[in-house]
């Protein structure tokens, strides 16, 4: 990988999502080598990708080059790779570029689309976990519009103008919003020769409320906001399967539908190497300590989505957001410093900053520790933070002026079929 060696600990991260960027930051002019891996060139703000999959904003205002970040830092390496696997015997990691030593390894590589083993929804289904599926998501929407156009058969056009999401969680809640937020202010200016009227949403949540894991109130009111959109929330469904036109359930219930949307949740990406029975729990996590290091590892350590620490108040591990793989990324800086001077590190405590959704133009939840509240505030709170958290001066003017601009216009400009894309359909 043409890294120098130095006398330098040398520390290897392996992703570059919010826990890895935190951490390297935190490492930045430290007596230490700090060598990032990841397999894109650049910094996701995930919590917005809905809004590049239906046209509000244009992918590179949510992604920040990572060699931007951290150009100032001295000892530090990025490099694009894929890690393939991981041998802690010998302390090495190897790639599709190479193979690299490390004296202390950060596994920090987020997580991936969960489809419960069921590899036809895999296979027919949308997903909307990286930059290139958002695209991949805006130009079959508007591709099955365009198709609608084309179409005497009015089963084929309903199936084409249906949307069917599977999971009420923020993302799924969120992309419904903006996908009814369309289907009333921008189709029918762009498509006046096609009856949009007849184009269907549907939510479909295995649970009996949407956004668990927030309020009761918070659940309940984004659920009527979302009513109030025309879209359909279906609460105790499970989906059962999906032929790339039908939508079969565990219930009567079926939906004809040329756009599937998985949301119903995700799991940890593993590496070959750190993916034993002993070392993983639910959802693909590896088990860490209270100072992240991996279950029977000194010197590796798990930070983010990857990372499952188990505590009396999260049984179950940290939720998979972002505030906790900020956190943890920063604190685990703190720590492998204090690891390599021999000091004691310090455990890891999670601040539980809040949880928000938004569901359209001026409708939001917003849930604080003491503080619970929904509506246009809540939009605006949401807003605030959102562009806060983003990367780069450029990237927060570029969304503050999208969305100033969507307000008043009522309008989404992204609405570009930049790159065309067809389903392979599995049976």
């Amino acid at each position: 990988m043409n890294i120098p060696r130095t006398s330098y600990p040398r520390i290897v991260i392996i992703g570059g999502g919010f826990a890895g960027i935190s951490l390297a930051k935190k490492l930045s002019k430290q007596e230490v080598q700090v060598v990032l891996l990841d397999k894109h060139n650049y910094h996701t703000f995930q919590p917005l990708l809905y809004q590049v999959s239906t046209g509000g904003l244009e992918p590179d205002s949510i992604a920040y080059p990572i060699r931007k970040i951290l150009k100032d830092f001295p000892n530090f390496h990025f490099r694009l790779a894929h890690v393939d696997e991981i041998e802690t015997t010998n302390n090495k990691i190897i790639a599709d570029i190479g193979e690299l030593k490390y004296d202390y390894l950060v596994i920090a590589s987020g997580s991936k689309t969960n489809y419960f083993g069921n590899e036809t929804i895999k296979a027919n289904s949308m997903a909307m976990k990286t930059i290139p599926q958002s695209l991949n998501l805006r130009s079959l929407i508007l591709e099955n519009f365009e198709e609608a156009l084309l179409t005497s058969d009015l089963h084929e056009r309903n199936a084409l103008m249906n949307f069917v999401i599977v999971g009420g969680g923020p993302t799924g809640i969120e992309l419904a919003g903006a996908l009814a937020e369309i289907k009333k202010g921008i189709l029918p200016k762009d498509y006046p020769d096609l009856d949009t009227r007849l184009a269907q949403i549907h939510v479909i949540q295995s649970s009996d409320c949407i956004l668990k894991g927030m309020s009761d109130k918070a659940s309940q009111k984004a659920e009527d906001f979302l009513e109030k959109l025309g879209v359909n929330v279906w609460k105790n469904v499970r989906v059962t399967n999906y032929d790339g036109k039908t939508v079969t359930t565990n219930s009567d219930l079926t939906f004809e539908t040329a756009t599937l949307i998985w949301a119903a949740g995700v799991m940890g990406a593993t590496i070959k190497g750190l993916d034993a029975a002993d070392l993983m729990t639910r959802g693909n996590r590896l088990l860490v300590n209270e100072f992240n290091q991996v279950k029977g590892f000194s010197n590796v350590f798990a930070v983010g989505d990857i990372a499952c620490m188990v505590n009396e108040e999260f049984p179950e591990g940290l939720p998979m957001m972002a505030q906790p793989a900020i956190q943890q990324g920063e604190q685990l800086g703190e720590n492998l410093l204090r690891f390599i001077e021999q000091k004691p590190m310090k455990p890891f405590v999670y601040k539980d900053k809040g949880a928000m959704a938004t569901i359209g133009r001026n409708k939001a939840v917003v849930d604080l520790k003491n503080f619970k509240f929904q509506g246009v505030f809540a939009w605006y709170v949401w807003m605030f933070v959102h562009l806060f958290f983003l990367i780069g001066f450029r990237n927060r003017m570029v969304v503050f002026v999208n969305w100033v601009y969507n307000y008043i216009r009522f309008d989404r400009e992204a609405r570009l079929i930049i790159r065309p894309f067809k389903k392979k359909l599995k049976s």
